[in-house]
């Protein structure tokens, strides 16, 4: 059973190899990047659900990324591992937003087991019936969407539609599948309603403060949900 995926920031090629090789053997879809500039990269193209990140790499400060990708993606669980024990620099990393800290040399049960954990709370923060990025989120059950606290009012299609696009934030939902999940495998008219619910769609959430430029458009492709500042 897929148990989500982890991006690893390590610079050492063989440590992190060695947590791809075991996170992927318990379920885990594990990526891993050297350095700070490839894992922003990765972590804009496909968003983690966890975040382990090393404190000493060749290109950027970790504590500064741990910051990043807080505020890029609110969501992620975000572990450092570190071979820095002291206290001031885990707490530095805490502060930055980093949920919890494994010291290395580690167990590789006590890792999982704080996996674990970070994803419990997860569910228990947000639901199991729940997307969302940042301020924006859905609650499937109710069919409710609340952004900044504010419920806002959606039309039945377009709340399937930014349910659908929030699932993948950060990835491409092509026109076809878009109408293929959105308004069923029976629809035969032209595609141009799937802009209309879009650009209704921006609309409504413009009202609320919500940045229409979240919702983006790819040519000949499809829609995304952009995860970025």
């Amino acid at each position: 059973m897929a148990c989500g995926d982890v991006l690893i920031v390590e610079d050492d090629r063989e440590i992190g190899s060695d947590l791809v090789t075991v996170l992927s053997a318990h379920g885990y879809a594990a990526v891993l990047a050297a350095d700070g500039s490839r894992a922003t990269e990765s972590a804009l193209g496909r968003p983690p659900q966890f975040a382990l990140v090393d404190l000493g790499l060749p290109d950027m400060d970790g504590v500064a990324l741990c910051r990043w990708l807080r505020d890029a993606l609110p969501e992620v669980a975000l572990v450092v591992v570190t071979a820095r024990s002291r206290e001031f620099e885990v707490v530095m990393a805490l502060d930055a937003g980093a949920d919890d800290y494994v010291v290395k040399p580690f167990r590789v049960a006590e890792l999982l087991a704080r996996l674990r954990a970070l994803d419990r709370r997860r569910v228990a923060r947000f639901g199991p019936g729940s997307v969302g990025v940042g301020e924006l989120r859905l609650d499937l059950a109710a069919r409710r969407v609340l952004l900044g606290g504010v419920e806002v009012d959606l039309r039945p299609r377009e709340f399937d539609l930014l349910a659908l696009l929030l699932s993948r934030a950060g990835r491409v939902v092509s026109r076809e599948e878009l109408m293929r999940r959105v308004w069923g495998t029976d629809w035969f008219g032209a595609t141009k309603t799937l802009d209309v619910h879009v650009c209704a769609l921006r609309r409504k959430l413009s009202v609320y403060g919500h940045d229409p430029g979240r919702i983006s458009t790819l040519r000949g492709q499809g829609y995304r949900y952009e995860t970025g500042p």
